[in-house]
């Protein structure tokens, strides 16, 4: 396969271009799965200020009854967007939705408790706990592949 990189000064977004020979069910599966890849930067307020971060620098995102956070390791920032916009924008392999008020960044989860009444508890970098809700509890498991284990 040949890969080839141009820059275009002022293009806000990438644009792929697949050229091929033919078409087929791989070459749509290869599009849709690209088409899907998030690389733009979230904006976030810092008090007056308004700044474009990149996606992988935040731990979550979350209601917090006034408005949508934004947590990273060392700074909490206000986002404009809702949770449900986040989620459109967001790299969807590295970003999962674990309730309805959080979404969390897979590539920070540096444990995972699982308890037994049936919780699961997420830490991510700097100490920081978020709490999987039941009604997605069966999505984490499954992205996580923390399924029961059945013996040989």
């Amino acid at each position: 396969m040949e890969v080839e990189i141009r820059v275009e000064p002022g293009r806000q977004e990438p644009k792929l271009v697949i050229l091929a020979g033919e078409e087929s069910g791989e070459l749509r599966q290869l599009a849709a799965s690209l088409s899907k890849l998030a690389l733009g930067p979230v904006p976030v307020i810092r008090g007056e200020e308004k700044l474009f971060l990149p996606q992988g620098v935040f731990l979550r995102f979350y209601a917090d009854g006034k408005g949508v956070s934004a947590q990273t390791a060392e700074e909490t920032y206000t986002v404009r967007l809702r949770l449900y916009e986040l989620e459109e924008r967001l790299d969807a392999a590295r970003f999962v939705r674990i309730s309805n008020g959080e979404i969390v960044n897979l590539d920070r989860v540096t444990a995972v408790d699982l308890s037994l009444s049936g919780t699961i508890r997420m830490t991510l970098d700097g100490a920081v706990y978020a709490y999987v809700s039941r009604r997605y509890m069966k999505k984490i498991k499954e992205t996580l592949n923390l399924g029961r284990r059945r013996g040989p």
